[in-house]
């Protein structure tokens, strides 16, 4: 039984490090803290900024993960932050994740609608506004946070919203759009 133990640890041992140098190659292009891991080939364009903290966890596997940071952009994921797959992270000027976040599948978060609304005007490209998610923020599967939003830390995001306004500290939200639904 001893041995069977010391086999699952090691080949944890493996996989976790087979996940650094992943992390280590695929994200050449960012300034990368320590014990960063990935699972998976994401799809990373950089022409910006992008900083990944100590112990992120990013998983891009069956979905693909896409982290995209614009000209002169910042996409900064905090420490501790884990990102599952599918998501898509588009910074255009600044989107900052704070330490101690959890992203659920197939998130998306932008902050740049990238056309404007009116017919006349789609090929123009409206102005960036920043996207905050604070500490600890959980953000459920599928959930669309766009431009301007600030996320208290804390918070939670129920799986399928749209958040299109901040959202207060400690609190659950949901919907299309997305509304405070209790405190937490």
């Amino acid at each position: 039984m001893q041995s069977l133990n010391s086999l699952k640890k090691l080949r944890s041992a493996v996989d976790n490090g087979r996940a650094v140098l992943r992390a280590r190659y695929h994200l050449h292009s960012a300034e990368l803290g320590k014990g960063v891991r990935l699972w998976g080939h994401p799809a990373v364009y950089n022409s910006g900024t992008l900083r990944i903290g100590d112990k992120v966890r990013m998983v891009s596997e069956p979905a693909r993960l896409e982290l995209g940071v614009g000209t002169g952009g910042l996409l900064e994921i905090g420490e501790r932050t884990y990102i599952n797959y599918g998501c898509s992270i588009a910074a255009m000027q600044l989107i900052r994740i704070g330490a101690n976040c959890r992203i659920g599948s197939h998130v998306i978060i932008m902050d740049n609608d990238f056309h404007e609304l009116d017919p006349a005007r789609r090929d123009e490209t409206p102005p960036s506004l920043p996207v905050i998610l604070e500490e600890n923020v959980w953000i459920g599967v599928r959930a669309t946070i766009l431009r301007g939003v600030t996320v208290g830390a804390g918070s939670v995001v129920a799986a399928g919203s749209v958040v299109v306004r901040d959202v207060p500290a400690r609190v659950l939200v949901g919907g299309v759009p997305a509304k405070v639904l209790r405190e937490l």
